[in-house]
C-alpha cells in the first residue's frame, strides 16, 4: 500500500526536517504469495498410494462344476493358533488327540514358526498338498496375523487357510494361557 507523508510546517522558518519514523514493511503481497504457493503445492503433489497385501484367492467355481474334496489329512497339515500377547501355538492333532501337552508354543521368527512350518512340510506325507491352517483367536493382534501371512510367503506355503479356532482347541488354548474363567465355561455349539 502506498502511503502519503504529510510534512508538518512549524511556525519557524528555515530547514524543515521530517520526523524519522521506523521503517514500515507492508506484508500484504507476502500473504498473497504464501497462499498462491500453498495452492500450487496442493494441486501438484501426488498422494501416497495405500500399501495393500495381495491375497491370492481362488477363482469362483462354476455352478455345474463339482466341488473338490476339502478334507485335509493331519499328516499333510499344521494348525497354527495366534494368541494374545504375541503367543503362537501349533499342533498336528485332531479333536481326540489334542491335549495341553501336544499343543506347543513357539515364537514368530525364523527360529520359531518358520522352522516349524518347514519341518512339518518336509515331514508331510504329500508335500504338494501340505496345508497350513491359521486360526487367530479373539485376543490376537492384527500385526501378528499379517506377520503370519508374511511367513506363508517366506516359506513358500502356497496352500493355507484362515479359519476360526474350534471350541475344543479353544479349551486347550485357554488352559495353556491361563484363562481359567473361560476354560471352565462350555462354548456355544461345542462339538
Amino acid at each position: 500500500m502506498a502511503e502519503v507523508e504529510v510534512k508538518e510546517q512549524s511556525g519557524k522558518g528555515g530547514k524543515v526536517r521530517s520526523k524519522k519514523q521506523p521503517p514500515h514493511v507492508d506484508l500484504t503481497p507476502m500473504v498473497d504469495l504464501a497462499f498462491l504457493l500453498i495452492t500450487f503445492f496442493m494441486l501438484v503433489t501426488t498422494f501416497n498410494k495405500p500399501n495393500v497385501m495381495d491375497l491370492g484367492l481362488p477363482a469362483k467355481p462354476k455352478e455345474n462344476q463339482a466341488k473338490p474334496d476339502t478334507e485335509i489329512k493331519l499328516s499333510n497339515s499344521i494348525s497354527i493358533i495366534i494368541g494374545k500377547d504375541n503367543r503362537i501355538f501349533y499342533h498336528q492333532q485332531d479333536q481326540t488327540g489334542l491335549n495341553d501337552g501336544n499343543m506347543l508354543e513357539t515364537t514368530l521368527d525364523r527360529e520359531g514358526i518358520r522352522q516349524i512350518i518347514q519341518q512339518a512340510k518336509a515331514n508331510a506325507e504329500d508335500q504338494s498338498k501340505f496345508t497350513v491352517i491359521i486360526k487367530p483367536t479373539d485376543e490376537a493382534l492384527y500385526k501378528n496375523f499379517v506377520d503370519m501371512l508374511d511367513e506363508m510367503a517366506i516359506t513358500k506355503s502356497e496352500q493355507y487357510g484362515i479359519t476360526d479356532i474350534r471350541p475344543w482347541e479353544q479349551a486347550i488354548y485357554d488352559k495353556k494361557v491361563g484363562n481359567a474363567a473361560t476354560a471352565t465355561q462350555p462354548a456355544e455349539g461345542q462339538q
